[in-house]
């Protein structure tokens, strides 16, 4: 399993379109995370685009498994390139489904290579553009409950360490869950346990993957 990755922003869908000799090629990508969830995006593209001479699909998981097809095209000409295209821009959790409208001439096996790689391209870039691309990493959260007159200085050494703060409770006491990237809590804990003289003031969590 990866540590770190991009992902689509979640509910986003981007696309980019390319043509060539009147054959129009629809990159359509969204964010799954699971392989059902891309077979439910495939189904929902070929039912948005019935009327398509194919509907070209490619997933990549952050688990490391990936898959594509060509639906018919030639072999390897276009779930393959589609899917080096996500890897190399280091996605995963993605889903991408190329159309395709057949513009009456053929293209041969490398115009159709050079065609769903544009497109897919195109929609990778229209993510980075319009901000809809997010890292994702291995995350530690971390809870601590202090005194409302230790509040200032725990914020400025959760930010010092790398830290987020997720979540504030105020009540008697002010309870803080911070995010780190795994391993950078360990500093922001033994500087709590040293605030402290010594006494243990966090709860530290498993890791797990979030937003970084």
């Amino acid at each position: 399993m990866r540590e770190e990755y991009r992902t689509l922003a979640m509910g986003v869908e981007a696309s980019g379109e390319f043509e060539d000799r009147r054959s129009r090629f629809i990159a359509q990508i969204r964010r799954v995370e699971s392989e059902r969830e891309a077979q439910d995006f495939i189904d929902e593209v070929r039912s948005r685009h019935h009327d398509a001479r194919h509907n070209v699909p490619a997933w990549v998981l952050s688990d490391g498994r990936e898959r594509c097809s060509d639906d018919g095209e030639p072999s390897h000409t276009g779930g393959t390139p589609t899917l080096e295209v996500l890897r190399g821009a280091g996605l995963a959790d993605v889903c991408c489904v190329v159309t395709r409208y057949f513009g009456g001439t053929l293209l041969g096996p490398g115009g159709l290579k050079r065609a769903y790689t544009a497109a897919t391209q195109e929609a990778v870039s229209a993510a980075e553009r319009d901000g809809a691309l997010v890292t994702m990493g291995l995350c530690t959260r971390v809870t601590c409950v202090i005194p409302y007159s230790s509040y200032g200085r725990v914020e400025r050494l959760v930010s010092d360490c790398g830290g987020r703060v997720k979540d504030s409770v105020f009540a008697e006491d002010v309870q803080l869950t911070i995010a780190f990237r795994s391993g950078e809590e360990a500093r922001f804990v033994d500087a709590m346990r040293e605030l402290a003289a010594g006494e243990d003031l966090c709860i530290v969590g498993e890791p797990t993957f979030a937003e970084l």
